[in-house]
């Protein structure tokens, strides 16, 4: 099983089609700043189940919340766009809370930095898929080995 993270598409959706054509993933995951892309991608994909929380960018009028639970088969994953947590000064809190809170992964964006570490907990951040200055996207995979994480870059055509 398969599921990819998108984070700070900021108006851009090329990238995250790209990716869903090349991985084939069986969930979608967008963490904010802009959900409306999400609902892009899910109108050129609409077999494709997608959960969406919203960034900052995304302003009071999104029905998304700022922070959702969702399962991936028995494994509990905590999204949120990071800004609550203070991610830009580093992931200390964010790692913190998702420890107590008994979670397999914590993923978040914001930053635009891609991260995928393993500490107590998996922290992924997929970085931006806008391209700017590169388009990166998350990958979680559960397979008979276990629950693991990675980053992917999209090379620009």
């Amino acid at each position: 099983m398969k599921w990819l993270v998108f984070s700070d598409s900021h108006g851009s959706i090329d990238y995250m089609r790209q990716a869903v054509e090349a991985e084939g993933p069986d969930r979608v995951l967008h963490l904010g700043d802009m959900v409306r892309d999400g609902g892009k991608l899910q109108a050129i994909f609409p077999q494709l189940p997608m959960e969406q929380v919203r960034g900052n960018c995304d302003g009071w009028g999104s029905d998304e919340p700022e922070e959702k639970e969702v399962f991936f088969q028995d494994r509990r994953i905590w999204m949120l766009h990071g800004h609550t947590y203070h991610v830009k000064y580093g992931t200390g809190m964010v790692t913190s809370e998702a420890r107590a809170r008994g979670v397999d992964v914590v993923v978040f964006g914001h930053t635009h930095q891609p991260l995928c570490d393993w500490d107590g907990v998996w922290v992924l951040n997929p970085g931006t898929v806008s391209g700017m200055p590169r388009a990166t996207y998350g990958v979680i995979e559960l397979t008979e080995k276990g629950l693991s994480c990675r980053i992917e870059e999209i090379k620009r055509n």
